[in-house]
């Protein structure tokens, strides 16, 4: 008779820790969102740092022409003021959970015999569900999708920057070439009137 009354009690003592293990957790995310809301400034700078690497490395590997490889480098230079706000937007959104979410997996120490903790996640997640299944932990698997998901979101944004950044550079470059024509036909033609006038007896 002992017996299943110190396991149900095992049971609600690991109800109550998974239920305290939550709400510190959620302490971590305020935590850290208080954080990044402070570190604007320093949490931009490592933005910065990640998109001059991330994008370096990403034209290296994607694109060996020389002359093209220099010209989408210094492409991405000059986008990085857009990538900033774009990517601050993100991080302000997204990452204080990420972060979250990876400081929890470092200190959840899982173990292949665990049957009451796994009882205890089964009941405070499914309290419906029958206990004698355990759940199948798929936690870092959509972790990983969801990390791989966020990557291909932010090349296509960079992609995307850079094909705009790219074709205002060649707008711009046509526009420039435009006017300076434009100003020497112009003085070329003040030219021809002072040499004119100079000629006049």
């Amino acid at each position: 008779m002992n017996k299943p009354d110190k396991s149900s009690d095992h049971t609600a003592n690991i109800v109550v820790e998974k239920q305290k293990e939550a709400e510190l957790i959620h302490d971590v995310l305020l935590l850290l969102q208080n954080l990044i809301s402070r570190e604007e400034t320093t949490i931009k700078l490592v933005l910065d740092s990640l998109y001059h690497v991330g994008s370096t490395n990403l034209i290296n590997q994607k694109f060996r022409s020389w002359t093209l490889n220099r010209s989408l480098k210094l492409i991405s230079r000059t986008s990085k003021p857009v990538f900033r706000i774009l990517a601050w937007r993100w991080f302000q959104k997204n990452g204080s959970q990420l972060i979250t979410n990876w400081l929890q997996s470092q200190v959840t120490f899982k173990s292949t015999e665990q049957p009451q903790a796994a009882k205890a996640e089964l009941v405070l997640e499914h309290p419906d569900t029958n206990p004698n299944y355990p759940p199948k932990p798929q936690y870092q698997l959509q972790e990983v999708k969801h990390l791989r998901s966020q990557v291909t979101l932010l090349t296509g944004i960079l992609a995307g920057v850079v094909t705009v950044f790219g074709g205002s550079f060649v707008w711009l470059g046509y526009s420039l070439e435009r006017s300076h024509l434009q100003t020497i036909v112009e003085l070329q033609t003040q030219v021809k009137t002072l040499e004119a006038s100079v000629n006049e007896p």
